[in-house]
């Protein structure tokens, strides 16, 4: 699947919003963004197979994040440009390093 398909759904693009702000966990996510959990999961395995995001667990709960930074511009002429861009994975942060560590 490209990135144009995986990003051309409004629920991926809405799981994406939410995970700006922080990692959550799939019921919480599915929850914020109006949707079934199975639904939630089936979108944030096409976002995990993009390498948008990732998950670690803490105890029984699987958390995702942003793992890619995802820019998108076009401008129209004279410039005609157009690009899509994504970024480095983001490193994890010390509290989910210790998590992952444990698991």
């Amino acid at each position: 699947m490209s990135l144009f398909d995986v990003l051309g759904s409004k629920p991926r693009l809405r799981i994406i919003q939410e995970l700006t702000t922080e990692p959550r966990y799939v019921s919480e996510l599915a929850e914020r963004v109006g949707m079934d959990g199975k639904s939630a999961v089936h979108h944030l395995n096409v976002l995990e197979e993009a390498g948008i995001v990732d998950s670690y667990r803490t105890s029984r709960r699987k958390y995702y994040r942003l793992r890619r930074t995802v820019e998108f511009s076009a401008s129209p002429p004279p410039s005609r440009s157009f690009c899509l861009y994504t970024g480095d994975t983001i490193e994890p942060t010390e509290t989910e390093t210790e998590t992952l560590s444990a698991n």
